[in-house]
């Protein structure tokens, strides 16, 4: 089982103003905040996302093939996670829609300040409409 994953950055003042942003979208907030490190949580309170400074001190890089993957409660919750990162300075990799991969699919890429990919996408088929 997964208990969370780390996204490396070089700003972390800069990238935590991003993701408290970018995850409110999709019902995430900050749980910790340390000075090389800040923790998002969902609704269950468990810390699932790290933002850190690299505690090797080398500059945060990252990995081609490698993205974060994200849960979003309905259609809605996508543009408006699409839309808050490209707002707030992030890169479009693809604009909210269905994918051809799957049919009840509906997704959004976005790379974040320090490049890292990050996608939000729910199923249509579980999902309220949105």
């Amino acid at each position: 089982m997964l208990s969370g994953v780390c996204i490396g950055t070089n700003d972390i003042s800069t990238a935590t103003q991003f993701y408290d942003t970018v995850l409110a979208t999709i019902g995430m907030h900050r749980v910790l905040t340390e000075p090389r490190e800040v923790g998002y949580a969902g609704a269950d309170g468990r810390i699932s996302v790290f933002l850190i400074v690299p505690f090797n001190g080398q500059p945060a890089s990252f990995g081609n093939g490698t993205q974060f993957m994200f849960y979003a409660p309905d259609a809605a919750a996508v543009r408006a996670f699409h839309a808050a990162a490209v707002d707030c300075g992030g890169t479009d990799e693809g604009l909210p829609g269905p994918r051809s991969y799957h049919p009840d699919y509906y997704g959004a890429y976005v790379r974040g300040l320090d490049g890292n990919k990050l996608n939000v996408s729910v199923s249509l088929e579980t999902s309220p409409a949105g």
